[in-house]
Order: C-alpha cells, then sequence, then structure tokens
C-alpha cells in the first residue's frame, strides 16, 4: 500500500517539464548515496548527499546530507566511507519523507546514475514507491556521448577513464572530500555544469535536446 508522502509525490511533484524549455532554466538534484555494498539486492543506504544546480549554478545553501539508519554491519563500507552510525541517523521512512519533496519534479543526477537509482527506489519500496518519475541524467554516460558520440560503443571505451575521479581530473575539477555522500554529490554537480557547456557546444540547448541527445 502506498503511503501518503508516495501519494502526494506521484500527484503533485511528477509534472512534465516542457521540451523547449532552455537548459539554463532547469533545476538539476545532484544526489550521492554511499550504501553497504554494491549489490542493491542485498546492501542499504548508510549515508545521502545532494545539492541543486539552476541557471548554471550550483546552489551551495540547497546542500543535503543525512545517515541513515541500517541494521547490516559492513566492515569494508566503514573502511571506505568512514562511515559508523551517527546519533543523528534518520530512520528509512523519515529519509523517504524529506527525499521526495527535496527531488520534486526536477532532474536527478548521479555518476553512474543507475545504481543510486535502485539503492533509493528500494528503501522507498516498503512504503509504496515502486518508481521515481523524474527525468535522470548520467554524467558518465553524458561524458561518454560528448566525448564519442551520441552513438558511442561500449565496448570500445575503457570505462574506468569514466571514473569520477578521472573525469574529474580531465575537466580540472579539484578533488576533495571523496567517498562521503555530500563530496561526491558535489563533485558530480561541478562535472555537470562542464559537461554541460561542453554539450551547448554541440547544439545541446534546450530540455529536449538534452534528453534526446
Amino acid at each position: 500500500m502506498k503511503s501518503a508522502m508516495v501519494k502526494h509525490y506521484e500527484e503533485h511533484f511528477t509534472k512534465p517539464i516542457s521540451k523547449k524549455l532552455p537548459i539554463s532554466e532547469l533545476t538539476f538534484v545532484v544526489v550521492d548515496t554511499e550504501t553497504t555494498g554494491l549489490d542493491p539486492k542485498k546492501d542499504h543506504i548508510l549515508a545521502f548527499g545532494g545539492i541543486k544546480i539552476t541557471n548554471n549554478r550550483i546552489l551551495v545553501q540547497s546542500s543535503r546530507e543525512q545517515f541513515v539508519h541500517s541494521k547490516k554491519k559492513s566492515a569494508s563500507s566503514i573502511k571506505i566511507h568512514e562511515i559508523v552510525q551517527p546519533r543523528n541517523a534518520v530512520s528509512p521512512r523519515e529519509f523517504v519523507r524529506g527525499f521526495l519533496p527535496y527531488l520534486g519534479s526536477d532532474i536527478l543526477v548521479a555518476h553512474h546514475a543507475g545504481f543510486d537509482l535502485a539503492m533509493i527506489e528500494k528503501i522507498g519500496r516498503p512504503f509504496g514507491l515502486r518508481k521515481l518519475h523524474n527525468p535522470v541524467v548520467d554524467t558518465g554516460d553524458l561524458a561518454m556521448r560528448l566525448e564519442h558520440g551520441i552513438h558511442y560503443d561500449p565496448s570500445r571505451i575503457n570505462l574506468r577513464d569514466y571514473s569520477l575521479d578521472k573525469l574529474c581530473e580531465r575537466y580540472k575539477i579539484p578533488i576533495h572530500d571523496r567517498h562521503i555522500a555530500a563530496g561526491d554529490a558535489f563533485l558530480t554537480a561541478q562535472l555537470l555544469i562542464k559537461l554541460l557547456k561542453e554539450a551547448e557546444k554541440k547544439g545541446v540547448v534546450t530540455y529536449g535536446d538534452l534528453m534526446r541527445w
């Protein structure tokens, strides 16, 4: 059964975006999740980071970081993320209740977005969230399309060259606070702005262009 918060999201926050809307007028919600592992079927979100972009500017005041209570312990994730359950960790229900209005009808952005999307949908599933309805931009995929063409062949690309670290290095973005949800979201936001500037040079100027190109 859908909870009231999920119904509210589906009824009020999932509005279509005009394909003619200039990219400069779009709002992007850049997200990152730190998890107990890399298997969406078994693992859980430990921390969430988010930040918004509008008018091609990062809205620092919109930055959000939340720790999520998880019963699953993982020595390897603690080693990577240095996350031990803090006292202010929220329950999955509290996370979903805050996340859905934060996302609203805006464009969700993540690096290797499929994983973050799967993890967020998983945490929302017990409350009736079958899927997020927002459009999604994957900065890794966007970088590959920009550098190799819209019909690029993934089998011919070294995917390691499209890690967040490698792309930040290539686009001259100083790397700080890696493997911290809020830090990775901020790095991804900076990368998105760089990529959108490159896309504009190729004639990608509207929402329709971005999602079709």
